[in-house]
């Protein structure tokens, strides 16, 4: 049992003044794995008061010391990779595999990232006789969410501390272990106290809490639409910045130029990727009409190389759904899909042969989707692939905007202009180009309902900062 009830306030790790505990689940086994404390309003106070005296120390630190720093959490970091992974897999259900090279490896690269682009990161600069100068906005309010529970708060805490921000986090109450690694790490590190404080709770509490504290002057939410919009609401009451990574329903451009197995590989493995519980997933895949027969065999082909299993077992490539509410909302979606018509290629309602125990779903391609049936409009957060048929690609970037969302898109083709054609004229704020790696230093975050604001690199660190021109001053001389 990873039985843990206290928060980390101020440098320490102290009781909450509450009595109410959350249990954490293994999705794999349906077993309660650990409890964390479900934290109270008093005990975000105290984190809100703790970051809020560390603010004015911590905002004067040269940029070189917050360069060291980073470096010095990324060096712990590493050396709890074992735990880290350990205890992905339990909470979140990722296969090993997964939780090494994408849970493990993403929280690090956002702390090296981010050291790298204080580098040459200017917080000061003179135009036209007068200063222009980047300063720390305050206290960050950041709220993650569970499909991620090291990329997302790194990410968000990173650029933080590389903006001389201090922090209050509440993690997910379904993975939220991982997080308090994060906080031993940073403890190990020399963070100083205050600086980062972590609450553990429900959204209800300490989520609405943060996003309505008086105190808290920027509020980071990852997460869905609807909690985006309570949050919005919330932080309007003290006119507080706010900034939103909300979902996703990503089209990925298949080109009639490319080869088709090897786009199918790409199709399927963007989809099963975490078990499809990604906001960026590319759900709905659009292919010229004259390759759907062969694309459709070819997804067929290549899913078994993609299996779904118990995620102790390093083969696995795909473990359960974090959930049994994941499981049943995926299921409703596969259902609906059925009922609209869609025709199924692969997968469908029920768990996978074998698998009776935990809550593990079959990835599911439908063909002859309609653009405007939901499981082409709504964000289904599973393993399920809309195929979509289009003639030509004024047709296919149309469908592709013909959405609410605008996190990411894809293009898999080999003609250099009509990629480019398709990938300037999706409206998202990512656009991956046929099996392109991470880049840390791109922009990440949407168009329309997807959000408001960018992370990663020196835009996540711009997010944290507040302008102010001073005028009137000799150009040169500090002030």
């Amino acid at each position: 049992m990873r039985t843990h009830l206290k928060h980390f306030i101020n440098g320490e790790w102290v009781d909450s003044t509450g009595s109410e505990t959350i249990d954490v689940i293994n999705p794999a086994t349906e077993e309660v794995i650990g409890q964390i404390s479900n934290g109270t309003i008093e005990d975000l106070d105290k984190a809100v008061a703790a970051a809020r005296a560390a603010f004015p120390a911590f905002s004067r630190t040269t940029k070189e010391e917050r360069i060291d720093l980073l470096n010095r959490i990324a060096d712990e970091y590493e050396k709890r990779k074992d735990d880290i992974v350990e205890v992905i897999t339990e909470e979140l259900g990722a296969p090993l595999s997964i939780s090494e090279k994408v849970h493990y490896t993403l929280g690090l690269a956002h702390y090296r990232q981010a050291a790298k682009e204080l580098e040459t990161f200017e917080f000061t600069e003179t135009r036209g006789g007068k200063v222009i100068r980047k300063e720390a906005i305050g206290v960050s309010g950041l709220i993650t969410p569970w499909n991620f529970p090291t990329n997302q708060a790194s990410t968000k805490i990173a650029s933080a501390f590389a903006a001389g921000s201090t922090v209050v986090l509440k993690p997910s109450e379904l993975t939220p272990f991982a997080a308090i690694i994060l906080a031993e790490i940073f403890q190990a590190a020399g963070v100083p106290k205050g600086v980062f404080n972590l609450v553990n709770g429900n959204g209800e509490v300490v989520g609405n809490g943060i996003s309505s504290h008086p105190d808290i002057d920027f509020v980071s939410f990852t997460g869905s639409g609807p909690v985006g919009q309570k949050i919005t609401e919330n932080a309007a009451k003290h006119i507080k910045k706010v900034a939103l990574e909300l979902g996703g329903k990503s089209p990925m451009v298949i080109l009639d130029d490319y080869d088709t197995k090897k786009a199918a590989k790409i199709a399927v493995s963007a989809l099963v990727l975490n078990s499809g519980q990604v906001c960026s997933a590319a759900t709905r895949t659009l292919v010229p009409k004259s390759k759907l027969e062969e694309f459709t065999e070819a997804v067929k082909e290549v899913l078994p190389n993609f299996p779904v299993g118990d995620p102790q077992n390093e083969t696995n490539f795909m473990g359960p759904l974090v959930s049994e509410k994941q499981f049943n909302r995926v299921q409703g979606y596969i259902e609906k899909g059925l009922e609209e018509g869609a025709t199924l290629v692969v997968g469908g309602t029920g768990k996978p042969d074998g698998l009776d125990q935990g809550y593990y779903v079959k990835p599911t391609v439908f063909t002859n989707v309609k653009n405007d049936m939901v499981i082409a409009q709504e964000e289904i957060f599973g393993p399920v692939m809309s195929i979509i048929t289009y003639d030509d690609l004024d047709e296919a970037i149309e469908i592709a905007n013909d959405t609410v969302y605008g996190l990411a898109g894809y293009v898999v083709g080999e003609d250099e202009e009509k990629v480019e054609k398709v990938a300037s004229s999706i409206r998202a704020g990512l656009i991956t180009i046929n099996d392109a790696p991470f880049d840390f230093s791109a922009s990440f975050g949407g168009y329309k309902q997807s959000g408001i604001g960018r992370e990663w690199g020196v835009f996540g660190i711009e997010e944290y900062l507040e302008i102010k021109s001073v005028v009137g001053v000799r150009v040169g001389v500090p002030s």
